[in-house]
């Protein structure tokens, strides 16, 4: 399988399945000599983990990561940089009786098409818990960012009908860890939570949005053609499994305003305002960079589905196991470590542009 290797100078490979043995990462391009710790990259990976609250799975797994390579002494070494994250709760049993058919809103059939050959348990390789090598790397992007000062906000705007509409307070950004969906809105949490037990109680389930703010890039990051940043952060978003669209600072909006509304004017000081999101002609203007996610229900449900097996022959399944009820909160910290990767990655093959930051550096 091609295809598990995000970035050009930052590179990113993920490996592993679901019901593997273990998942995990290895990250090429990570500068010599920062400080790095399992810690580090476990703070992160505990925010997605499974089994946090009642509108997660409850497969109980506590994602301990262990690194193999790359670090000597609490520091990088600028080798490659393997961490491994191992399964424990794995379940097979729940999906035998898939194994012949194909589940309506996941990859079997697609798989089927390609490779002729699947590993059918929890969804294999297009399993959510992919993502655990994402956010190994993302841990690490966020790292090397902070060494110039970017920082991320991250939360949920959306889940079904419930949207947060203005978040940009530090009020609103300090609740974002003190409720079970990420959203920055106490009243609007409540009012999806309610939403979410709606749905669950009928064995279904529900998408949403999800936003990163990304504050403090420097300007001039990005390339102007097949490398712009809002393309590859584009590429990096959509790769995510159940991530349907994507958005950059006004987004589809746009599509029906003005030139003379979506325009951002300049002032001596940057923007005067940030339709832009943060990228004007694929290069990063030094405001901030404004995402949006937009996430499919989850596809796995207990309801009685329509489908085919391998045989073409029409049936009905209804989905075994434990799933998430919406995949919006534990993909927050999923969205924000592949626009981390993306805007590091941009970061460090931007650093040969300029003759004056190669002088700099090897005179």
């Amino acid at each position: 399988m091609s295809g598990s290797t995000f970035g050009n100078i930052f590179r990113v490979t993920t490996w592993g399945e679901s019901h593997g043995k273990a998942l995990g990462a290895v990250i090429d391009g990570v500068p010599a000599g920062m400080e790095l710790s399992e810690a580090d990259i476990q703070k992160e990976l505990d925010r997605r983990k499974p089994g946090q609250s009642s509108v997660t799975t409850a497969r109980a797994e506590d994602d301990r990561c262990e690194i193999l390579s790359g670090l000597f002494e609490g520091r990088t070494t600028g080798t490659p940089i393997s961490v491994i994250v191992y399964n424990k709760d794995h379940h097979s049993a729940d999906y035998s009786d898939i194994a012949e058919c194909y589940r309506p809103g996941h990859a079997d059939y697609t798989y089927d098409c390609k490779y002729g050959y699947r590993d059918y348990r929890g969804g294999g390789r297009s399993s959510g818990r992919e993502t655990i090598g994402r956010v190994i790397a993302g841990a690490l992007a966020k790292k090397i960012l902070s060494y110039v000062g970017t920082s991320f906000v991250t939360y949920t705007k959306a889940i079904g009908p419930v949207v947060v509409e203005d978040i940009h307070n530090e009020e609103a950004l300090d609740i974002i860890n003190s409720n079970d969906l990420y959203m920055p809105d106490a009243g609007k949490a409540e009012e999806a939570m309610k939403y979410l037990e709606s749905v669950m109680t009928l064995g279904d389930s529900a998408g949403g949005v999800v936003e990163c703010v990304i504050s403090n890039v420097p300007a001039g990051l990005g390339d102007p053609v097949f490398e712009k940043l809002d393309a590859n952060l584009a590429k990096a978003i959509l790769s995510i499994g159940a991530v349907k669209a994507f958005e950059i600072g006004d987004g589809c909006a746009a599509a029906t305003s003005k030139g003379s509304e979506n325009n951002d004017e300049f002032h001596r000081s940057g923007l005067r305002s940030n339709h832009c999101g943060g990228v004007l002609g694929g290069i990063s203007c030094g405001s901030p960079i404004i995402i949006r996610a937009h996430i499919k229900p989850t596809p796995s449900i207990s309801m009685y589905q329509n489908t085919v097996n391998k045989n073409g022959e029409e049936i009905k399944i209804k989905i075994k196991g434990r799933h998430d009820p919406v995949i919006v909160p534990r993909a927050v910290v999923v969205v924000e470590s592949m626009a981390a990767i993306a805007i590091a990655d941009a970061l460090l093959s931007g650093m040969t542009s300029r003759i004056d930051n190669i002088e700099k550096l090897y005179k």
